[in-house]
């Protein structure tokens, strides 16, 4: 039987390589003779950055120090493709992992600035993608737009202090400073479909997830839309809504493109072909919701899978929604631990674990699902 597993990393947790990697251990415990192919993946979130100098076995790595999300250096850097196009993750830089505490109103984007800056300045960038997903800000791509050269004011003339509660402020915008993009372009890689602004958008469907309360929601998306009232654009454009609003700020500002980091980068690393000829596909993140669907990896392996007639195992942290066909198994890590902080103490084992568990779902010899 041929497998693939193919998962997202585990945030916070496991990168998609050691997820895959333990899936794949599991699995073969109970089933030494199948062929089983580790595909780990990323949608523009943690991770984009590995899978693709996985596919790319002539990627440079170019390592930086820069200003983490809550003003701390990190260390981080961006990778270099053989065609000259330079990649950028936001995770690497503004991810919710790196602050010392969640900081909903003051966390920026202005590391993953530093981090573009760096690669654009590298005579050898031709073309950058930009990853976004897994961000601890809300601050419509103001910091990264600040470390690239705009200059953002209050009525005053002074510079606004970073972080999205500071937007409302928000008196003028200069663009002078902002440098030219490269000359193939600015590509974001996004992992929602959301738009800036409204019930779906930055502030009121993901800044509750990075510590946001009810008040801070509503300072957030009334400084997301002054910020949209200066700089224009298409703050309804899906995807702009990605990372905190960073997808529209680059969009607005530097005219970047908006594309589906699942599908873009599941394509360079070879997920359609790998499942032209499978039986099935186990894939997996931390939680499995109705997000999941929209914009995220796991939703665009369900969508390669269905196309290609092949079943899924899903394996999740937690899930948490009802997982629609192609899957025909889920595994929920919480469940097989016996609770949450058990499954994130051990995640290794308890991924093994899962796969195992998804292997014995299956007749004992060339047997569909069960």
């Amino acid at each position: 039987m041929r497998v693939v597993v193919a998962p997202d990393s585990f945030k916070g947790s496991v990168p998609a390589r050691d997820a895959a990697a333990a899936v794949a251990e599991g699995w073969r415990r109970e089933r030494p003779d199948d062929e089983v192919r580790l595909l780990p993946l990323a949608d523009g979130g943690e991770g984009s950055c590995a899978v693709l100098a996985a596919a790319h076995p002539g990627a440079r790595w170019r390592p930086a120090q820069v200003t983490g999300p809550d003003g701390r250096p990190v260390r981080a850097g961006w990778l270099l493709l053989p065609d000259g196009t330079a990649v950028v993750e936001l995770a690497a830089a503004s991810g919710l992992p790196l602050a010392a505490r969640p900081d909903a109103l003051g966390a920026g984007t202005h590391g993953t600035g530093e981090l573009t800056a760096a690669a654009l300045a590298d005579p050898a960038t031709r073309r950058l993608l930009v990853a976004l997903g897994g961000s601890a800000s809300t601050d419509g791509g103001a910091g990264a737009l600040r470390a690239l050269g705009v200059r953002l004011r209050d009525a005053e003339g002074r510079d606004l202090p970073p972080g999205g509660g500071a937007l409302s402020r928000l008196a003028s915008v200069d663009l002078a400073g902002l440098p030219p993009p490269p000359p193939g372009g600015v590509t974001c890689l996004v992992d929602v479909t959301a738009p800036l602004l409204g019930p779906a958008g930055a502030a009121r469907q993901f800044a509750p997830q990075k510590g946001a309360s009810a008040g801070d929601v509503h300072r957030l998306e009334a400084g997301l839309r002054r910020l949209a009232e200066l700089l224009g654009g298409r703050p309804d454009q899906p995807g702009a809504g990605a990372a905190g609003g960073t997808g529209y700020g680059l969009a607005a500002a530097w005219g970047a493109d908006l594309v589906a980091g699942a599908a873009t980068i599941a394509e360079v690393a070879g997920l359609p072909a790998a499942l032209a000829d499978a039986d099935l596909v186990l894939t997996g993140e931390g939680r499995f919701d109705d997000q999941s669907t929209r914009g995220k990896l796991v939703g665009h392996v369900l969508d390669v899978a269905r196309a290609a007639g092949v079943p899924v195992h899903l394996v999740a942290g937690e899930v948490a929604a009802p997982p629609p066909p192609p899957v025909v198994a889920a595994e929920d890590l919480t469940t097989l631990a016996g609770g949450r902080s058990a499954a994130m103490a051990e995640p290794r084992r308890w991924l093994a674990a899962a796969g195992s568990r998804s292997a014995r779902r299956l007749r004992p010899v060339g047997g569909a699902p069960g």
